[in-house]
């Protein structure tokens, strides 16, 4: 063997033996951003950065700054609550952002060259969203009305009671004056000067509010025209979920307060941005479909304020619309297309558009300096964690952040994208991730990890998870497949559809096709497989515990049992209505059909069930209706109910212990191991 030959050896050898496993609270510790705002200048880029706090049990968002493109540093520090929603005053001398320092969630500011964050309100209520106006002299924001008094008086006389769908709290617009070299109250308290008379000596008091709309209805977002005489609302009857359908868009004259209506179209129309003369409103829509807009596109439009006169633009782009912002360059936003997710430009004057960035490969997010020519974005390659970039829209991209430095030294996923035929001839995709020393002569147990929506998407990432511990798995020696099964994102609309009076039925012939295709290259052991997903991902491993007898084992989290059961409880019924197109009383076959439950006398694969014990999307009586179902039948079964959650996991220790329940329950089935749940101090 040459000296060079060798020298690679050794160097191949020491790369190695340097990447290491990570233990599970190392892949939850991970840090991530989001949140990104750019300075009306283009040199200042804010954005909120996710860190894990293991003592007090929570995440952690606070606000990071990076300045002419340099290094990113520690914006904000809010002890015991999250900091988020960075904005940039029109003068880029301030950010304002949210923050509940011990009296709900409130705007506070901080100059941009530094000092101590400042609070500009004191709502009782806490503050929901806000802008600056243009003039950089005032704030709009979004927050809850004030409690009934009477329903304070019935609880005290009646305890706690309430009324479905008829008790709720509207949200309306305010706004708030802000003068720069107004003193901070906090730090200029007040003095009692004279008992008898209660005279108070040197207080500052914070600006009064002054409400913009009221009535009954409720304001779900808003945007303040660039001239700064009007704000566009989105508004719909109540704040209830299932009232989104029924979203309309007006117009508010900042100084007279008079609302206009300017859209209201049978189904949900939602504001998406002014136009820079402030002439037009840019929206997007179902337009009058209220009984399938759960999966069909929405579509993109502008109307003009006074003449009432509408267009549609980007009428042939096959994906569902929304995040658009008009820039003086033309209107932005990054769409799904496949596993990718590009930058689109839309020429205002003509609807066409056209990809003007397509690196970074997914593109999550963005914001544009005053002129429309710089934007900054988060964002993230295959082999990325998200990170932030600043670029010109037609030039270079600069990344500021370097995340993935976080897993540099880590075994993690290898990813590919991969197609197979499913059975009716529909072309799927999927990701196949592959340990680090994989070896094309060997056949690896597989694992099935599906994810949510139906409409959500996977794509490349070095360390896919959730509550699942791939990259662990990995290293035992295995395959994993993440599926883009029908009614997908980031495939058009039919395909979207492919799963209406078809779910559960539909989606199993994707998976059971993937591993077909798989078993046909020889690349798995079919007598070591496992499924596991949430939400829907769930849902579709639950229809294959009881439709199917592949698997060794399989993980349902939060997942639907029977489709009568989730109808008449989630908080989205409308959902159930649209792709099983139809109520449990007007056609119960197709409910029976697509209903895990269904089937339950075939089920044999061992099940893990895994349900946060509040959660309204999916309430757990589904849990527990699988649960016994299978127990009925002595089919290996646990279910674990997590104490306080909805329908996801969101603090870390819980998503640790869901972590190791997972572990736990396909080592034990897919590799025969035994594996306890260590308790005191340590890392797996």
């Amino acid at each position: 063997m040459t000296s060079r030959l060798i020298l690679a050896f050794l160097i191949f050898s020491h790369l190695m033996l340097a990447q290491q496993v990570p233990s599970f609270e190392d892949v939850i510790s991970l840090r991530n951003v989001g949140g990104v705002a750019l300075s009306a200048d283009g040199k200042c880029v804010a954005f909120t950065t996710q860190t894990t706090d293991w003592n007090d049990n929570r995440f952690d968002t606070e606000i990071w700054l990076s300045k002419n493109g340099g290094k990113p540093f520690q914006f904000t520090n809010t002890a015991k609550g999250n900091s988020t929603n960075a904005a940039f005053s029109p003068d880029g001398n301030w950010v304002a952002f949210l923050t509940d320092r011990g009296n709900r969630n409130q705007i506070h500011l901080l100059r941009v060259e530094g000092g101590e964050a400042r609070a500009i309100t004191r709502e009782e209520e806490g503050i929901t969203s806000f802008e600056w106006h243009p003039s950089g002299n005032s704030i709009l924001f979004l927050k809850p009305d004030k409690e009934d008094k009477a329903k304070k008086e019935r609880d005290k006389r009646y305890g706690g009671f309430e009324i479905d769908d008829k008790e709720y709290t509207l949200s309306h617009l305010w706004q708030v004056e802000f003068k720069p070299d107004q003193l901070d109250p906090a730090e200029h308290p007040c003095y009692e000067t004279i008992d008898s008379l209660k005279v108070k000596a040197g207080c500052i008091d914070l600006p009064k509010s002054k409400q913009i709309t009221e009535g009954k209805f409720t304001v779900t977002g808003f945007g303040i025209s660039p001239d700064g005489s009007q704000v566009a609302i989105s508004h719909q009857p109540d704040p209830l979920i299932n009232s989104s359908m029924k979203s309309d868009i007006s117009v508010v004259n900042l100084a007279t307060q008079k609302i206009s209506l300017i859209v209201n179209n049978l189904s949900s129309d939602s504001f998406e941005d002014w136009s820079p003369d402030s002439k037009e409103i840019l929206f997007t829509t179902k337009l009058n479909d209220t009984v399938s807009n759960f999966y069909t596109n929405s579509k993109l439009f502008a109307i003009h304020t006074v003449s009432k006169t509408m267009r549609q633009l980007a009428k042939s782009l096959d994906e569902d619309l929304r995040g658009f912002t008009w820039e003086s360059s033309g209107i932005y936003s990054s769409v799904w297309n496949k596993t990718k997710r590009p930058l689109y430009r839309i020429d205002p004057a003509t609807g066409n558009y056209s990809v003007v960035k397509t690196s970074p490969e997914q593109i999550l997010g963005l914001s544009f300096s005053k002129n429309g020519q710089q934007v900054a974005f988060a964002g993230r390659n295959g082999d990325q964690l998200t990170e932030v970039f600043i670029a010109n829209v037609n030039g270079e991209t600069k990344k500021i952040t370097d995340m993935t430095a976080q897993v540099s030294d880590w075994k993690v996923a290898q990813s590919e994208v991969i197609s197979w035929k499913s059975k009716d001839g529909t072309t799927i995709e999927g990701i196949l991730h592959k340990p680090a020393n994989y070896d094309p002569q060997k056949k690896y147990p597989l694992l099935i990890m599906i994810h949510g929506g139906p409409t959500g998407i996977d794509t490349p990432m070095p360390v896919p998870g959730y509550v699942y511990p791939v990259l662990q798995w990995l290293d035992k020696g295995c395959l994993v497949l993440r599926p883009n099964y029908r009614g997908s994102a980031g495939y058009g609309e039919a395909f979207r559809s492919l799963n209406v009076k078809n779910l559960g039925v539909g989606d199993m012939w994707d998976v059971m096709s993937g591993i077909d295709y798989l078993d046909k290259k020889g690349m798995i052991d079919k007598t070591k497989m496992g499924s596991m997903g949430w939400s829907q991902g769930g849902y579709i491993s639950a229809f294959l515990t009881t439709n199917t007898n592949v698997f060794k084992a399989i993980s349902v989290g939060a997942g639907i049992s029977n489709w009568m059961t989730y109808y008449v409880s989630t908080d989205i019924h409308p959902f159930t209505r649209q792709y099983l197109q139809a109520t449990p009383w007007s056609d119960e076959l197709i409910y029976k059909k697509t209903s895990p439950i269904t089937n339950i006398n075939n089920a044999k694969t061992p099940t893990l069930i895994q349900h946060g014990e509040l959660d309204k999307r999916v309430p757990i009586a589904n849990a527990y209706e699988l649960l016994q179902g299978l127990r009925d039948r002595n089919v290996p079964s646990e279910l674990i109910v997590y104490k306080g959650f909805g329908h996801g996991i969101t603090k870390p220790k819980e998503r640790l212990a869901a972590t190791w329940h997972n572990w736990q329950w396909f080592n034990k089935y897919i590799w025969g191991e035994k594996a306890e749940l260590p308790l005191g101090q340590g890392k797996k």
